[in-house]
């Protein structure tokens, strides 16, 4: 089984890939816009086999600019976000802070993610001061096999050649261990909308909580479409099926660090109209519940009515441009 340890001996990925996530979450500050008076701060995309911004990575990136700008000791609790526009790995990314609200115990920030002067994400965040209160949580299921008896991501596609499973296996900053059978390849033919993974970063992150959350942000966005693909006994290597997170909304209930074990608890309550809706519950491995997370993304797969309708389309248009002019 795989050992979570950092990987060595890889010249095309870096040695520890807890870096990536550390070099991605430090933001350069960029002065302020004089026209808004918005904080400005830029960040980096490490390479994408796809050539794509992942969206946990500029989700992470605009907590962290948000984050700059609130009192250390607030913290963030709940976060909205809308993707607009793909991301290009290959630019940089600026985040524009603008400042919503500073009461006397909640602070709010919308942060506009750009490229070339469009908006990538836009997302707003709430920060609260510490306070006691009523407390309950959702019980964390029972009899999940512990995260070393399971074999992780590199084990099951290290020495597959293909650039995204590379990339997948010895590039990500998290270990994730599918607790139910993995659908990379093969589809789960249980067809249930039921997915659950253990994650942590490689190697231990130094920080506050407010940083651990961000990075609890950006592996929220791993797997958690995956409910969706199961429920239809779909796998990620379909041919044709296009995937895209539309939003993300996140909350933070308990406090916990990247870098210890997490249960991720997914489930899809509903497909249609080429979108399909998943929740997410997270918890430390003693328990707690530590958030709470909920994603609506577009999947398309070949076969759906407007795949039929498009391609019957072009086939007419075919046929006709081969028929001889009378």
């Amino acid at each position: 089984m795989g050992t979570g340890k950092v990987h060595k001996g890889r010249n095309d990925f870096p040695e520890d890939p807890t870096d990536v996530l550390r070099s991605v979450l430090d933001l350069a500050p960029a002065g302020e816009d004089a026209a808004t008076g918005d904080l400005l701060f830029t960040g980096e995309t490490p390479p994408q086999a796809r050539g794509r911004v992942f969206g946990g990575q500029v989700m992470a990136q605009s907590l962290m600019a948000a984050i700059a700008t609130v009192d250390e000791e607030r913290g963030i609790h709940s976060m909205h976000g809308y993707f607009l526009r793909p991301g290009n790995a290959l630019l940089p990314i600026t985040f524009a802070v603008e400042t919503l609200r500073d009461g006397r115990s909640f602070s709010a920030r919308r942060v506009q993610a750009m490229q070339e002067g469009k908006t990538i994400l836009s997302l707003i965040s709430s920060f609260q001061d510490p306070v006691s209160g009523l407390e309950h949580q959702s019980p964390m299921p029972t009899g999940v096999p512990d995260p070393e008896s399971l074999p992780s991501t590199s084990d099951r596609l290290g020495r597959m050649r293909h650039p995204i499973a590379q990339e997948w296996s010895w590039a990500r900053p998290f270990d994730i261990r599918h607790v139910d059978p993995p659908i990379e390849i093969a589809p789960d033919r249980r067809e249930v909308a039921t997915n659950m993974v253990w994650m942590k970063t490689f190697s231990a992150m130094e920080g506050n909580a407010n940083l651990h959350r961000a990075a609890l942000a950006y592996a929220s966005d791993y797997t958690l479409l995956e409910p969706i693909l199961r429920r239809h006994g779909i796998s990620w290597v379909r041919p044709g099926i296009s995937v895209a997170s539309l939003d993300h909304a996140m909350w933070w209930h308990r406090p916990a660090r990247a870098d210890e074990w997490l249960l991720y608890v997914q489930s899809s309550p509903s497909a249609q109209g080429a979108r399909g809706l998943s929740n997410g519950r997270i918890y430390s491995r003693d328990g707690r519940l530590v958030a709470s997370v909920a994603q609506e993304g577009m999947i398309r797969v070949p076969g759906d009515l407007q795949y039929r309708v498009k391609n019957s389309v072009q086939s007419l248009l075919l046929k006709g441009a081969s028929r001889p002019r009378r």
